[in-house]
């Protein structure tokens, strides 16, 4: 019976206009809208379909403004047990080193993991390094860009997808998995679902109620920054062939003047 942990992200919406602010080149979470990062939910419906096959509890876990509740809530109203969020301004503008110390201090509050799953990448910051350095920080074995993943017993086995192939990767629990856009299809929240979700519980924590010392995460100790940043030019007119007949001789010229043939 699987204890399970699953990571889970409140992100800009892709279909909405995404900038950084003017003021500390941070994402400005306010100027788009906001929801649960879709490889989240495969990484949801993952830890969903493993407790319905081994049974086990599924806790959800964000780091986020007060606002990323409602990416919690949807995640519960798939099915989740429970979830923690960590929400701390302290916590704005934190790098990928300060987000993994604290996120590996939330699950340390868990009694017993079994299993972290994580999405492989997220739409906001496409770091896509989290899901390994946390499992350097727990001390588990990490299975990373799952497509595939079966337990038996203690042992955990995983069909790793990449550019360059299949791999069948194996461990022993506790270990960390992050999944890719393939692993499945996440179920639609049903009306029960959504209901119960209102009633779950959500422990609110800061980062001193962690252990962790405020001034250690945020903007001003983050191991990297972004010094400048220019909003994406609008898109430029391209170049209209008037066909004569001689159209194609038209087309081709343009591609040798762009060293395309």
């Amino acid at each position: 019976m699987p204890n399970i942990v699953v990571l889970v992200k409140q992100v800009p919406d892709t279909y909405s206009e995404r900038r950084l602010s003017d003021a500390d080149h941070t994402l400005d979470r306010e100027s788009a809208d906001a929801v649960l990062d879709e490889i989240n939910e495969r990484a949801v419906e993952e830890a969903l379909v493993i407790k319905e096959a081994h049974g086990g509890e599924v806790t959800v876990l964000s780091v986020g403004p007060e606002r990323a509740t409602e990416a919690i809530r949807k995640a519960l109203s798939m099915g989740a047990d429970k979830a923690i969020h960590v929400s701390d301004p302290a916590l704005h503008g934190s790098c990928v080193l300060q987000t993994t110390k604290v996120l590996a201090a939330a699950i340390g509050t868990v009694e017993g993991v079994d299993l972290v799953i994580a999405g492989n990448e997220a739409t906001d910051g496409r770091g896509g390094a989290v899901p390994a350095m946390l499992a350097e920080v727990l001390g588990f074995p990490q299975l990373t860009h799952a497509r595939k993943v079966t337990i038996e017993g203690d042992t955990i086995t995983v069909t790793r997808e990449t550019d360059t192939g299949l791999t069948h990767l194996q461990a022993t629990l506790p270990a960390v998995v992050s999944v890719g856009e393939k692993i499945n299809e996440p179920r639609y929240p049903s009306f029960k679902g959504i209901m119960a979700a209102k009633k779950k519980p959500v422990d609110t924590l800061s980062v001193a109620d962690l252990g962790i010392d405020p001034a250690q995460v945020g903007l001003a100790s983050a191991s990297t920054a972004v010094l400048e940043s220019t909003p994406k030019p609008p898109r430029a007119a391209g170049q209209r062939v008037e066909d004569s007949g001689d159209g194609g001789s038209k087309i081709a010229e343009y591609l040798v003047g762009q060293k395309l043939i």
